[in-house]
């Protein structure tokens, strides 16, 4: 599990904490968090692709 799913995984947590407490800014934390993990997931990605690009690119 990535750092970017991670994040997302705790902010999806704390945003039910916020939900089951009556928290309106734990739930908005929450999903701010959800928000920057999936960021965090989709630069990830790109990393990734880039890296396998460059390594095709190696390799012809």
């Amino acid at each position: 599990m990535g750092e970017g799913e991670r994040q997302e995984t705790a902010g999806k947590l704390k945003e039910a904490a916020g939900a089951l407490t009556g928290d309106e800014e734990r739930k908005r934390e929450g999903r701010a968090d959800q928000a920057g993990g999936k960021a965090k997931q989709a630069g990830e990605k790109l990393q990734e692709a880039a890296s396998d690009a460059a390594d095709a690119l190696k390799r012809a």
